[in-house]
C-alpha cells in the first residue's frame, strides 16, 4: 500500500508511510507511521529489518533522515523494532519505549543504547519542537506489558499500536475501517487470545474517551475513521479476552 496522510495541513500531517506487503515479512503485515510538523519528523513503529528500506524511502518524500526528532516504540516486538539499528544509524534521534523494555533491547544487537529514554508508566508529553507535543498515552496489559499510545492533538489521531489490529485477508486492501460491524470478524480471534483481560480493556477505553479522537490508527490493518472509532470503543469495553477466557484456551477450544 502506498503511502496515505490521514491529516494534512500546510504544517501538519499524520501519514500511514507504508503498510507491508505480503511476503515482505516474514509474518503479519504491518504499519509504519510518520507524524511531521514543519521540517520536523517522529517515526513510530518503523517496523522490522525487513520494511526497512520501503519504509525509509517513503520517508523521504516528506523529510531527510536527519529530521526526525524521536522515534517512538509502542512496545518491545521485533515487528516493531527489529530494524532499530538500521534507524539508529540514518538518524540522531532519541527512542522513546516504556522504561520496563529498555533492557531488553540489547538483545536486538543495538549498541547505542545511551539513545534509548525509558516511558514512565504514567505516560509523558513529549516536546519535539515548539508547538509540537505527543501525548504518550498508557495501554498496558493490551497485547503488552509496557505498551504506549501516541495521540496528536492536532490531527486528533491515536496510534493505538496492537489495539485494532487486524489480521485481514492477503486480498484486501482496504486503508480505512468505514463499516465496523464487517470488520469485527478480523479483530475478534486477535483480541480474545492478545489482550490481558476485559479489566484493563475498559480502564483503557475510559482513558482515551477523554481525548478528542478522529482516528483510531492501529500497527496492523485499516485505520478506523468516523463511526467506526465509537464502534470500536464499545465493542473493546465488553470484550472478552485473555485471562477472561484462560479456561477455553487451556483446553484447546
Amino acid at each position: 500500500m502506498q503511502n496515505i496522510e490521514l491529516f494534512e495541513t500546510d504544517e501538519h500531517r499524520f501519514i500511514l508511510l507504508n503498510e507491508s506487503e505480503p511476503g515482505e515479512e516474514d509474518g503479519v503485515r504491518s504499519n509504519q507511521y510518520l507524524v511531521q510538523h514543519g521540517s520536523d519528523g517522529v517515526l513510530l513503529d518503523p517496523g522490522g529489518f525487513g520494511v526497512m528500506p520501503r519504509v525509509l524511502t517513503e520517508l523521504l518524500r516528506y523529510l531527510p533522515p536527519d529530521k526526525v526528532k524521536a522515534i517512538v516504540l509502542s512496545h518491545q516486538d521485533p515487528d516493531i523494532l527489529g530494524g532499530i539499528s538500521a534507524w539508529l544509524e540514518l538518524t540522531h534521534a532519541p527512542v522513546y519505549i516504556s522504561q520496563i523494555w529498555t533492557r531488553f533491547v540489547p538483545h536486538y544487537g543495538v549498541e547505542d543504547i545511551h539513545r534509548f529514554r525509558g516511558i514512565p508508566d504514567g505516560g509523558m508529553t513529549l516536546n519535539v519542537a515548539p508547538g509540537f507535543d505527543l501525548q504518550l498515552v498508557p495501554a498496558h496489559f493490551l497485547h503488552s506489558e509496557g505498551h504506549f499510545n501516541v495521540y496528536d492533538p492536532i490531527s486528533k489521531v491515536l496510534f493505538t499500536g496492537d489495539i485494532g489490529a487486524a489480521m485481514m485477508p492477503t486480498d484486501n486492501d482496504e486503508p480505512y475501517v468505514d463499516d465496523f460491524a464487517a470488520h469485527i470478524r478480523n479483530i475478534e480471534g486477535f483480541h480474545r487470545r492478545y489482550m490481558s483481560g476485559n479489566r484493563a480493556a475498559r480502564a483503557w477505553v475510559e482513558r482515551v474517551s477523554r481525548l478528542d479522537i478522529a482516528m483510531l490508527a492501529p500497527q496492523h490493518g485499516p485505520v478506523y475513521r468516523g463511526a467506526a472509532v465509537a464502534a470500536f470503543l464499545d465493542w473493546f469495553r465488553e470484550v472478552e479476552c485473555g485471562m477472561d477466557l484462560l479456561e477455553e484456551f487451556a483446553q484447546g477450544a
